[in-house]
């Protein structure tokens, strides 16, 4: 049996995705108020009953906020700044940093631009 958890994270930043066809809206400079979200999962649950104590996350909240918010992600990120790598670039973060402190494994990443429209990232062999 395999316990999940989810945490919700929102910035506000700007970028632009160069290589569009020409006109295309998203290769102007524009901005989105993304939301990330944390999937976790573990076999075990630890301390009272958690998979991970959400207060345990603030780590990556602050990350989130010192260097994504109000920032140009095209200046802080040396991929296109897709939600797609975005995600990628954010679940990297999470593992190296965040994970070895938490008892809980990240299993997905999710970045969403607009509340319609998200990408996710898996790391390879945690779905």
């Amino acid at each position: 049996m395999e316990y999940r958890i989810g945490k919700r994270f929102s910035f506000d930043a700007a970028h632009h995705l160069e290589g569009l066809a020409p006109g295309h809206k998203c290769a102007r400079v524009h901005g989105h108020t993304y939301t990330v979200e944390v999937v976790l999962a573990a076999d075990r649950l630890s301390g009272p009953g958690f998979v991970t104590d959400f207060g345990d996350l603030a780590p990556f909240s602050d990350f989130l906020d010192k260097h994504f918010d109000h920032r140009d992600l095209n200046e802080v990120m040396n991929v296109p700044p897709t939600s797609e790598l975005v995600a990628a670039h954010l679940a990297r973060w999470f593992i190296d940093n965040l994970e070895p402190l938490i008892p809980g494994r990240l299993v997905s990443m999710r970045v969403a631009e607009t509340p319609g429209s998200w990408a996710e990232y898996t790391p390879a062999g945690r779905d």
